[in-house]
């Protein structure tokens, strides 16, 4: 099964295992819809969901009772099926997709290969190339459009120029 990272333990909450976790997911409510995640290989049923201060979201799960358990997976990824994500809008990409992408000029110049993508305020890319890391983040006009059926991100060089840390 295709599995997507859709969040990161972030600590326990309170005594009856519940955790504290920071979303990788457009809203924090999505992660409700796949109603089982995955920690480390072992698969969690959700039976509680709530959103708290400062956009976080705390779960419990099953397998997880106390306090104790919950510390065990504190800093650790989460992951959910892609079958069970919620449907994307068009022009909106799952971070699995991307990853490994060839970033590219409209004009065909290889810029380096995706390797990482940092969901900040704003998506931070990390490119890599002959063994250097370029990184720029996606403001508007970077990113012209995304093909999969390619393996391409198509970028505009001059935008890509005026915001890339080399």
């Amino acid at each position: 099964m295709d599995r997507l990272v859709i969040g990161e333990v972030l600590k326990p909450q309170g005594i009856r295992g519940e955790l504290k976790i920071k979303t990788y997911t457009d809203s924090p409510e999505d992660i409700r819809a796949f109603g089982r995640v995955f920690i480390d290989g072992t698969e969690y049923k959700i039976l509680s969901f709530r959103i708290g201060e400062g956009g976080f979201a705390y779960l419990g799960l099953r397998g997880v009772p106390d306090r104790n358990a919950a510390e065990l997976l504190r800093g650790k990824k989460i992951e959910g099926e892609r079958e069970d994500a919620p449907a994307l809008e068009a022009g909106r990409y799952y971070i699995v997709d991307i990853l490994g992408l060839d970033a590219v000029t409209e004009e065909g110049e290889f810029l380096g290969v995706v390797k990482d993508i940092s969901p900040l305020a704003t998506e931070v890319y990390t490119l890599e190339r002959e063994g250097k890391r370029i990184l720029f983040p996606a403001v508007g006009g970077v990113i012209t459009r995304v093909d999969l059926e390619n393996k391409r991100l198509i970028v505009d060089k001059k935008r890509f120029d005026e915001v890339a840390v080399y």
